[in-house]
């Protein structure tokens, strides 16, 4: 049975569980909460009646594929949308289309090697959309409309979902009330990212839903503060590569004080990122593993 949620959302609510969160959104968490999805990953139903969409079906856990079938029992489920393909977020959408009959529309197909650090996160290499939204493309039912919004950086394929009808944004793993987004190359790209996030700042939206973590009910300060952060770490390392060389093991300590021991891979993936971006722009410069200026 649906309950409302009071968005008390720093704690993680009961797997499988159906939560109202306005009248066109409803969101069941999936039991897959760890250092990098928080809680577990956020599948929401866009829509009410007899026509909806599933944003993010999530890992393809048979209790959480039992939950969204339960959740959406006499409804058509007009389209299954991924934000992305890593493999916390899109594996569920073939099984439950297969339930289901309704198409994956949403983002393009990315596979490749990566030297990122999480085991839940290499991409979802069986993720086959019937139809892959471009930029500013949507999707429709009789009383919803999702369209697309390209924000590439934490992968390439990366889109948000802009609810129009209420001003919400789901915003994937681009942009989360509990944590940065972790930019992982050489797919992940950190000029790509801060240019996601000026579009977002851009825009008017009302609130985002995140695929992890709480509702962000203040978007464009949270965004300004994101950019901010990222600016911070950017001069941070230049900082240190003004000190003397230094290798990336050497400068996330310094940077990351007090980091959880999990996520030192991660803290270094970043740290590449903005050393590739500042590359590029000619102020670091890179022998073997050791950085200088550039």
């Amino acid at each position: 049975m649906a309950r409302t949620a009071t968005e008390t959302q720093q704690q993680a609510a009961p797997t499988g569980t159906v939560e109202v969160l306005e009248p066109l959104v409803r969101r069941v968490l999936a039991p897959n909460p760890s250092p990098y999805t928080y809680t577990g990953t956020q599948t929401y139903i866009v829509g009410v009646g007899e026509s909806v969409a599933v944003i993010d079906p999530g890992p393809a856990d048979e209790d959480h594929l039992d939950a969204l079938t339960r959740a959406l029992e006499g409804a058509r489920v007009k389209a299954i949308a991924c934000t992305h393909t890593h493999r916390d977020h899109s594996p569920a959408a073939a099984p439950l289309a297969a339930r289901t009959g309704a198409p994956i529309i949403g983002c393009a197909p990315l596979a490749i090697e990566t030297d990122g650090p999480r085991a839940d996160a290499p991409f979802d290499t069986d993720y086959a959309p019937d139809r892959v939204l471009a930029d500013g493309e949507a999707i429709e039912g009789p009383d919803w409309t999702l369209r697309a919004v390209h924000t590439p950086g934490h992968v390439s394929n990366h889109l948000c979902f802009a609810l129009e009808e209420s001003s919400a944004l789901f915003t994937g793993d681009h942009v989360m009330g509990w944590s940065t987004s972790v930019v992982v190359p050489p797919d992940g790209d950190m000029a790509d990212y801060m240019a996601s996030l000026e579009k977002l700042q851009q825009r008017d939206d009302r609130i985002y839903y995140p695929a992890h973590g709480p509702a962000v009910e203040k978007p464009r300060q949270l965004v300004r503060s994101m950019m901010g952060h990222r600016r911070q770490r950017e001069r941070q390392i230049l900082r240190l590569l003004g000190e003397n060389p230094q290798t990336i093991a050497d400068m996330v300590p310094q940077m990351y004080k007090g980091l959880d021991p999990r996520l030192i891979p991660a803290a270094r993936m970043s740290v590449k990122a903005h050393l590739i971006d500042l590359e590029r722009r000619g102020q670091a410069a890179r022998s073997a593993d050791i950085w200088r200026e550039g």
